[in-house]
């Protein structure tokens, strides 16, 4: 499901202006937060704001802190001390939605049931969720012959894709991704990434996009957060113009922006600790 550089062209209009809120994005305001898990500091006094309808992509070696990061977003894990803040609340119990590396779906389950399953959880009625998880299907490029079929049946990229609509099928304001794409080859990877923009330019919403790839978060992101031991070494904006599309990938300004942003991660590992 790829969009062609001219449809992406007919998208400009839908691209918001970051310095204003989008009516259907969340604001993120993450001040001073730390988090233990047992004796190991993983987040050390850990600050950024993410403006509402922006994408930003986590980026740093394993073990530095980026999917503790959306854990605690997410209040799957408690922090030690600091504040995370919305700038709007909460519509709904599934308006914050999490995308697992492992596509995580329930095996005795069909790709619409698997899909529903937030719905069934947020007690929303057949008549009301049919439609919602159709259109969700309908988003990732899933096809009503798929909607049939067990997650066994499924290759790596449609596990992925269900995945991503049972995410998206509450309509949340903020969706956090941890490495989805990652087991994925190349391409597949490439194709998946395209399908999360269009996504994003249909819906705008606030994106945390969490990845060890430094092509995909130039690719994907308004501003990339580079971590290092346990804090962001630097928040890096991202100067490639939107509309994005494949096109980017071989552009020279993309090859500077990927160099820029190594340099910033190689020095990152080396950030002392506060404590």
């Amino acid at each position: 499901m790829q969009t062609t550089h001219s449809e992406h062209l007919q998208l400009t209009e839908l691209v918001p202006n970051l310095t204003s809120e989008p009516d259907s994005a969340t604001g993120i305001h993450i001040h001073d937060v730390r988090v233990r898990l047992g004796e190991q500091l993983v987040l050390d006094g850990l600050s950024m704001d993410v403006r509402p309808g922006e994408i930003v992509a986590l980026l740093g070696a394993s073990g530095c802190g980026k999917s503790t990061l959306l854990r605690a977003i997410a209040k799957l894990i408690p922090t030690s001390g600091g504040l995370i803040s919305f700038s709007k609340p909460r519509r709904h119990a599934g308006d914050l939605a999490f995308v697992f590396q492992d596509a995580t779906l329930l095996p005795w389950r069909t790709v619409e049931e698997n899909v529903t399953l937030p719905l069934e959880l947020n007690r929303r009625g057949v008549d009301e969720s049919e439609p919602l998880v159709r259109s969700a299907l309908a988003a990732v490029g899933l096809t009503k012959r798929d909607f049939g079929k067990f997650p066994r049946e499924l290759s790596g990229g449609m596990r992925m894709r269900t995945s991503i609509a049972r995410a998206l099928v509450t309509d949340p304001s903020i969706l956090l991704l941890d490495e989805p794409f990652a087991a994925l080859d190349d391409i597949l990877r490439n194709r998946l990434n395209d399908l999360l923009l269009e996504l994003w330019q249909q819906r705008q919403r606030t994106i945390l996009f969490v990845t060890h790839n430094i092509a995909e978060a130039v690719y994907l992101s308004h501003r990339i957060a580079v971590f290092g031991n346990g804090q962001i070494a630097e928040l890096v904006t991202n100067p490639l113009p939107w509309p994005r599309c494949a096109a980017h990938r071989s552009a020279p300004e993309f090859a500077r922006f990927f160099g820029k942003v190594s340099g910033v991660l190689a020095a990152a590992q080396d950030m002392p600790r506060s404590e």
